[in-house]
């Protein structure tokens, strides 16, 4: 699903109505029928937009989660050092979801089980690719799905984390992030320097 998808306004219309449904109902198909009954979507539309149910609507959900991520990092300014490029995109991405907190941890719940397992590593790796992008990796070799898997591995943790977390602001979920990012770099530095280490010499001819 995507922006120019022919049922953009059917996902947005169907999202509006379901949101306020999730608290109480959690993502499921009777709360799906209900949604499109109270955007007022036919049975037809509906099987046309969701093909896969309450699987679609989760999908539609993180898209257009997605989209406001990327409104959001196109209105401010870009920290100027990778590290705080990267932790400010997934600040960014926990800050559109904030509205929104009941509903992703009933769709992360949803998500964890183990049959949605491939979904949801793909949901997360659109979301680390948007913020790498942004922050301005342009790789195409093996560091750029290492990068995005790792980024996501920090988005899930990070997330968690927030949703539990009660402190002012969210400094501890700040802290929390700031500690994934440093092991992030660590790595990377390590990486890079095994890499250099183990570098093929040019042999005279």
């Amino acid at each position: 699903m995507s922006e120019k998808s022919p049922y953009s306004a059917v996902y947005e219309a169907v999202l509006a109505a379901a949101l306020p449904m999730i608290a109480e109902n959690g993502w499921q198909n009777a709360t799906l029928e209900a949604a499109c009954a109270a955007a007022e979507i036919d049975d037809n539309i509906r099987i046309l937009a969701f093909p896969h149910g309450v699987e679609s609507l989760i999908i539609a959900f993180f898209e257009a989660q997605d989209t406001a991520l990327l409104a959001a990092l196109g209105a401010g300014d870009t920290p100027p050092k990778i590290r705080e490029r990267i932790m400010h995109g997934v600040k960014m991405r926990l800050q559109v979801d904030s509205p929104y907190r009941a509903a992703l941890s009933a769709a992360l719940g949803w998500l964890v089980q183990p049959q949605h397992h491939i979904l949801a590593s793909r949901l997360l790796f659109k979301t680390a690719h948007i913020i790498w992008r942004w922050a301005g990796d342009t790789a195409t070799d093996y560091n750029y799905y290492s990068k995005r898997l790792i980024l996501s591995g920090v988005l899930a943790a990070t997330t968690t984390y927030w949703l539990r977390d009660d402190s002012e602001d969210y400094t501890d979920t700040d802290e929390f992030l700031r500690r994934r990012i440093n092991n992030v770099m660590a790595f990377e530095k390590l990486k890079a320097s095994v890499k250099s280490k183990f570098k093929p010499t040019e042999t005279a001819a």
